[in-house]
């Protein structure tokens, strides 16, 4: 009994010098077990022994728990498996769960370390000797084994507190870099690298929401409510940390949200194998490490949207400015394209405006919308546009058709006369989820803003138009032919003037009636424009009058056309009526006055009615002369 007792005090005493030997100088269990095998070998001649400790419903071999992998957590022993062989006692033989690991067959006994009400410290496994035997069965045994017990608690709690203070202060030195940078890479690196330094043997993914900064360099998955895990999904929703055994996957998943006060901008998931339980202080450290990346993520947004808003504003009154000037259509056009690509990146755009009932795409647009492949894109914000006004946003095109499509990012933006469509602007990119929300909006205010101007240039044109055209005829005005010819008399090396006479026209309103004279004014006037087309002009030079001008043409060529517009029109009109005509040419010899062109055209003119009509003269540089 004495010899028990002593041996209890020289446990006691060693136990108590390994504690204040060390200094708190022990970083793991596997070190103070070490010193705990030294003394029960010395007093108990235990030599062989081995400590399995308690981590989440599993008991690992302590010298592995610096190492752990997820081998060594699939080959854990299930604590559960083991409860019960120590029921209501604290030493007792080794179960057969154990015997038959190679590692532990030699082993015979083994004694539970557990305070009470508390998860278990750990299980000590030794190959009994005599003297391990006697002393445990004395009165002493279970004095030592509660003793010891006491000892590890203490132990392991100082652990506990110096990982969580090592923890804490990483969380303050992150928390401290959050604070001093808008640099929203580093701030998702940073995240990365301090739940990894956590978790090295475990997978860690940013899931962040779709309207981040597409320019940054760290690797992310962008979160899709459509493909996301529920658990996943309720962790975004509700801002509260999930947890999941994702058989399928195989594994268990941790889910923190990354949230800042005003919004959730993401989740930081961390991947286990399906035996693992995350500890309350592990999932306190991920959510606390979620939350302060949220807020910082929060802040850098806050700072570059300010940025943002600020360009967008510069962006929106430089595209107003520009296009309030007096500019054209089309330079109009080519200047949004412009502003359009360097505001969103996309790879296509477009511009559409309506033309009776369909949407035919203009030169500004890129040379897609000119193929088949463009028409599948175009059809589609055509039919989103029947039924509405509203803009249409597309993150993933390629889940609303089953055909194949280049392009998944889709902006389309309606052009807006009157309060009804009267083009849309589109822009694409290949890559999905591509335009964030923002871009979306200000590419509205952006085409809003530009519709105003756009639809006054359009009004400005249709007003020029009739200006410059005849209202019955639908040929140019004397006005605009007075100002072509002029233009082309300063920059052109030839040209022709052609003025024309119906002849006996007073006869025909006074026999068939005004209405009759209109229509033969037309048809004359639709079989110039046949004739001429895109050479040159036709005008309505007054009252049965009209008239043709064509640049850079030669002499020869003039006279042959002059010859076959006066021999067409009889075949051209019904009732059948005559023109004559007065013919002036010109090249770099002979350069005539503005104005003298129209006189030697009218005296021409005179001497064709003059010969008998139905004919044209032309106009000598040095006499008339019927031709």
């Amino acid at each position: 009994m004495t010899d028990h007792l002593q041996t209890l005090k020289y446990i006691k005493s060693d136990v108590l010098s390994f504690w204040v030997s060390s200094n708190g100088e022990l970083t793991g269990f596997n070190e103070y077990f070490y010193s705990l095998k030294q003394c029960l070998k010395k007093h108990l001649k235990i030599v062989n022994a081995a400590f399995l400790s308690y981590e989440g419903n599993s008991l690992i071999p302590i010298e592995e728990l610096a190492t752990l992998t997820i081998e060594t957590k699939l080959n854990a022993v299930s604590w559960l498996m083991i409860e019960t062989s120590f029921y209501q006692q604290k030493m007792v033989k080794l179960p057969y769960i154990l015997k038959e690991k190679e590692a532990y067959n030699m082993m015979t006994d083994m004694v539970l370390f557990q305070p009470e009400g508390k998860d278990p410290i750990g299980v000590l496994l030794v190959e009994a000797t005599d003297a391990w035997t006697d002393f445990m069965a004395s009165d002493y045994g279970e004095e030592c084994v509660e003793t010891l017990m006491r000892v590890l608690q203490i132990f392991r709690e100082n652990l506990e507190v110096k990982s969580n203070e090592d923890q804490y202060r990483k969380l303050y030195n992150m928390t401290d870099l959050f604070h001093s940078t808008m640099d929203i890479d580093l701030i998702l690196e940073n995240v990365l690298k301090n739940i990894r330094d956590n978790f090295p043997e475990f997978n860690v993914e940013l899931i962040l929401s779709n309207d981040q900064d597409r320019h940054t360099t760290i690797d992310i998955k962008l979160f899709d409510y459509l493909s996301e895990r529920p658990a996943t999904i309720e962790a975004f929703v509700s801002g509260d940390l999930t947890t999941e055994l994702a058989g399928d996957l195989n594994c268990r998943l941790l889910n923190a949200p990354i949230k800042g006060r005003q919004a959730i901008y993401g989740i930081l998931q961390v991947s286990a194998p399906t035996t693992y339980l995350f500890s309350t202080t592990e999932k306190d450290f991920v959510r606390m490490l979620a939350q302060a990346s949220g807020n910082a993520l929060e802040n850098a947004k806050l700072y570059h949207q300010s940025h943002r808003l600020v360009s967008d504003l510069q962006l929106i009154n430089e595209t107003s400015h520009r296009l309030n000037m007096r500019i054209d259509i089309h330079e109009m056009l080519l200047f949004l394209q412009k502003q359009l690509m360097k505001s969103f990146q996309p790879m296509e755009v477009c511009f559409a405006f309506k033309n009776n009932d369909t949407f035919e795409v203009t030169d500004a647009s890129t040379t897609l919308f000119k193929t088949e492949e463009g028409q599948t894109y175009i059809k589609h914000v055509e039919q989103h546009f029947e039924h509405t006004n509203d803009p249409l946003f597309i993150a993933d095109f390629s889940r609303l058709t089953p055909n194949q499509i280049e392009y998944r990012s889709i902006m389309a933006i309606p052009i807006l006369m009157e309060e009804k469509i009267n083009g849309f602007s589109i822009v694409l990119h290949k890559e999905p989820y591509f335009f964030s929300f923002d871009s979306f909006k200000l590419m509205q205010s952006l085409i809003h803003h530009s519709s105003l101007a756009i639809a006054n240039s359009i009004l400005r044109n249709q007003l020029q138009e009739m200006v410059d055209r005849d209202h019955l005829t639908k040929l140019y005005a004397r006005s605009y032919l007075d100002q072509y010819v002029e233009k082309s008399l300063k920059k052109d090396h030839s040209g022709m003037f052609l003025l024309i006479d119906i002849d006996n026209f007073k006869r025909v309103n006074d026999t068939y009636g005004h209405q009759i004279g209109d229509k033969i004014l037309v048809q004359i006037a639709m079989k110039l424009n046949e004739t001429i087309g895109t050479q040159g002009i036709c005008a309505r030079w007054g009252g049965e009058e009209m008239s043709v001008y064509v640049p850079n043409i030669d002499e020869k060529e003039s006279i042959e056309l002059a010859s076959t517009i006066v021999a067409m029109i009889p075949d051209a009109t019904d009732p059948q009526v005559t023109i004559s005509a007065g013919l002036i040419t010109w090249d770099q010899n002979y350069r005539p006055a503005f104005q003298s062109v129209f006189l030697h055209a009218d005296t021409a003119l005179y001497e064709a009615k003059n010969s008998g009509k139905n004919r044209f003269c032309i106009h000598d540089r040095f006499l008339q002369t019927n031709a």
